[in-house]
């Protein structure tokens, strides 16, 4: 299949390295054409514009850093919507709330084109892997028509409703881990003092009822930093930031309120402030023994 990916930072260039492997045919662009480089090297073809990328590809993935970035690639100077035609599918994978998928999606109507959205659970391994985990929107043809792609890139993905019902399952799949991660930081700060090796403490969490799958995975990191270390950027602190941002204005949208998530975001807004904000997200459990006090 003729794949675009717009957008090649760390999860589009793990997910362009996937299909690459699967062997479909590949044209990527970024803002950054150096960012592309790799994919090039490997065999991707580069496209001078968004819209030189939607003219060449049967289907195009996006995943984007948020809302202003979709409305640029998408709807700015030869954007995405430009070399749009009535053959051309978007799979939109960014995390943002759904009333911006829903918006794109009447663009991409109006240029006869289609569109689901599937924000993915999962890093840059599961993403090499085809491990992730897809939460999809869209009508069901469409779905059925991207489903060869989403099963090579998600170990699993469940189709959730209409445009924007995956961008609103996604959400709310991050929101307790985020939350989570402020837990076990105040959690440590009652057992520090017994000198256990921070690796045994994760191996203990993890067999425990309040113990998330994560651990089994970013134990290490999590222990690594607690021993001053510096796990390898996964998902930074700046991006979990912007998610708890997007997941309280989603809230506020709706009637609600998510007082758990605001006081995270303080939290993790102290961290930023501190230089912690292109830290990867596993050492903020660290942040609340060292500096919680006062």
């Amino acid at each position: 299949m003729k794949v675009g990916i717009a957008g090649t930072g760390r999860m589009g260039a793990a997910i362009g390295e996937r299909l690459l492997a699967q062997g479909h045919e590949l044209v990527v662009w970024n803002r950054d054409p150096g960012k592309a480089s790799a994919l090039v090297g490997k065999g991707a073809a580069l496209a001078d514009s968004p819209a030189a990328l939607a003219r060449a590809a049967e289907v195009v993935i996006t995943i984007l850093s948020d809302a202003p970035a979709i409305d640029a690639v998408y709807r700015g100077k030869a954007g995405l919507l430009d070399g749009a035609s009535a053959g051309t599918l978007f799979i939109e994978m960014s995390t943002v709330r759904p009333e911006v998928e829903r918006a794109l999606d009447r663009d991409v109507q109006a240029k006869g084109a289609r569109m689901i959205d599937c924000p993915v659970g999962g890093t840059v391994g599961p993403a090499r892997d085809g491990r992730l985990l897809g939460f999809v929107g869209g009508a069901a043809e469409d779905v059925a028509r991207a489903k060869p792609l989403l099963e090579q890139m998600c170990r699993r993905h469940e189709h959730m409703g209409p445009v924007g019902a995956g961008a609103a399952m996604k959400l709310a799949i991050n929101l307790p881990l985020i939350v989570w991660y402020q837990a076990l930081g105040e959690a440590l700060t009652l057992c520090l003092q017994t000198g256990v090796d921070p690796a045994r403490l994760m191996d203990i969490f993890a067999d425990t009822s309040g113990g998330p799958n994560v651990l089994k995975t970013r134990g290490p990191a999590i222990a690594k930093a607690m021993e001053g270390g510096e796990p390898p950027l996964q998902f930074g602190v700046d991006l979990i930031r912007k998610d708890l941002r997007t997941m309280i204005e989603e809230a506020r949208a709706l009637g609600t309120e998510l007082p758990l998530a605001a006081k995270a975001l303080e939290i993790y807004d102290r961290a930023s402030q501190a230089g912690w904000g292109a830290r990867d997200c596993s050492v903020l459990p660290s942040y609340w023994p060292k500096h919680g006090k006062g």
